[in-house]
């Protein structure tokens, strides 16, 4: 663990790539863990869907509601302690695969959401926006114009932004040091953006083994509440 603490503090472009398992301390769950939403009857990624969204949704959103909105949860001393690298100069940027807003909440200014935020939503007659409240108010929720309104997530079968994913190619392919995160790398094309890095040192910290832990300089099978908790302390 030293050895990680010790890449991440003499970073001098570290840029962060963090996945479902950075929030699990807040209480949103890892959909791809053991006891995440993926172990479910119910096939989530058919109901996570463009087309299941457009053709059902109500149901869309009644499942929305009950397993994808966590709107209580807090920054964990992960999200807390990466806000600080930032204000210090060592940390860059996070690229995310959450959903959750943990990061800005916590005081990270410079966060890539690749797959969207559920705090933003999208009348698609109109475009007029909504926040997150107006959607967990309503259980169809609709725009004043009468059209549907789709929350700011990349479903399955859509495309990410491709200024997004751009950006943090280029931010990772600039960075010295890339910290992989709570993310199985399992997901693209979020996944396949650590072949673009080419500085030191790739640290990949992760409960569960990855398929790209060969490609590391550092792999470290830990709970990231444990590291950060020390990493903070050498902060102080």
């Amino acid at each position: 663990m030293l050895e990680v603490i010790d890449a991440i503090l003499h970073s001098s472009n570290l840029v962060v790539l963090t996945g479902a398992g950075m929030s699990t301390a807040s209480g949103i769950p890892d959909f791809r863990s053991s006891k995440g939403l993926y172990k479910q009857n119910i096939s989530n990624e058919e109901i996570l869907s463009h087309h299941y969204f457009m053709e059902n949704p109500q149901e869309f959103y009644k499942f929305y509601r009950s397993k994808m909105l966590y709107s209580q949860a807090k920054p964990n001393i992960g999200h807390t302690v990466l806000a600080k690298l930032e204000k210090k100069g060592i940390l860059k940027a996070i690229i995310t695969q959450n959903i959750d807003t943990l990061h800005e909440d916590a005081g990270s200014v410079n966060v890539l959401k690749l797959h969207g935020t559920v705090k933003e939503n999208t009348c698609l007659k109109c475009g007029k926006k909504y926040n997150l409240d107006y959607i967990l108010k309503n259980d169809l929720p609709k725009c004043s114009c009468g059209g549907l309104i789709k929350p700011d997530v990349v479903l399955y079968e859509e495309a990410l932004d491709s200024d997004i994913l751009e950006a943090s190619i280029d931010l990772i392919s600039k960075a010295d040091t890339l910290l992989v995160m709570g993310t199985s790398l399992n997901v693209y094309p979020a996944a396949g953006l650590i072949r673009y890095f080419n500085g030191k040192n790739l640290i990949i910290i992760n409960k569960d083994k990855t398929p790209s832990d060969y490609m590391a300089s550092l792999v470290l099978y830990e709970d990231i509440v444990k590291v950060f908790t020390k990493l903070d302390e050498y902060l102080k």
